[in-house]
């Protein structure tokens, strides 16, 4: 059975849809890896529930580049729709990644169907605040999230703060975090990920960290239920 990684924030501008697509690139096409970096590649479909169909667009571009193979596919869906768009996702890939729009008005089942939620975590009070109600909705729905740090600044203090926050709050927070690299959007504009644009950076080995993480921690849920 495949596994349903599910991206949501209820805030705007979280950086989602770029986590959705860098991590899908990193499952997909991990030849750029090496090392105990390296694994096999896994057939990715991705569902894109955004009405801006942002990463549908990012597809395209990299359909037109020709980057990649054939190993990762983006698929539009939307909420009356998902429960048969992800079961024949499911049926022909072995990871589904669930791109949801920002807000609190989603598909039930884009949480009860996932094996994890993956909840991006800026560290900046508005963020921290509106992430407490796509945690409690991914805990109703009887899945696990985890939070991922995500253009984290070098050195800040507020970095501190936003973190002791959230672990009083008892939220699952990923150890692999994201630093705040325009390379990442670079990357994007091509068509590409991190892992295949700029495969030796720092950029792309906090990607395949977090890629592994999170594949690890989803098939450790699914083992479980």
């Amino acid at each position: 059975m495949s596994l349903v990684i599910t991206v949501a924030q209820q805030k705007g501008g979280s950086g989602k849809t770029s986590l959705a697509a860098h991590l899908s690139v990193a499952w997909a096409n991990p030849s750029y890896a090496s090392g105990s970096q390296a694994w096999a590649p896994l057939k990715v479909i991705a569902l894109d529930l955004d009405p801006q169909e942002s990463l549908i667009k990012w597809f395209a571009v990299r359909e037109a580049q020709a980057s990649g193979g054939g190993m990762l596919e983006v698929r539009r869906a939307s909420g009356w729709r998902l429960s048969g768009e992800l079961l024949r996702a499911r049926r022909e890939a072995e990871v589904v990644v669930l791109d949801l729009p920002p807000g609190t008005e989603v598909p039930h089942q884009a949480f009860r169907n996932a094996d994890i939620v993956i909840v991006p975590l800026q560290l900046s009070p508005m963020d921290l605040w509106a992430t407490a109600p796509t945690v409690n909705m991914a805990r109703q729905a009887g899945t696990h999230p985890l939070l991922v740090l995500n253009r984290v600044p070098a050195r800040a203090r507020l970095n501190d703060a936003v973190i002791a926050e959230a672990q009083t709050a008892e939220w699952p927070m990923a150890r692999a975090m994201l630093g705040n690299r325009t390379s990442f959007a670079e990357s994007l504009m091509t068509g590409r990920g991190i892992t295949e644009s700029q495969p030796s950076s720092l950029a792309a080995a906090e990607m395949r960290l977090l890629a592994r993480e999170v594949m690890s921690d989803a098939r450790a849920f699914a083992a479980a239920a």
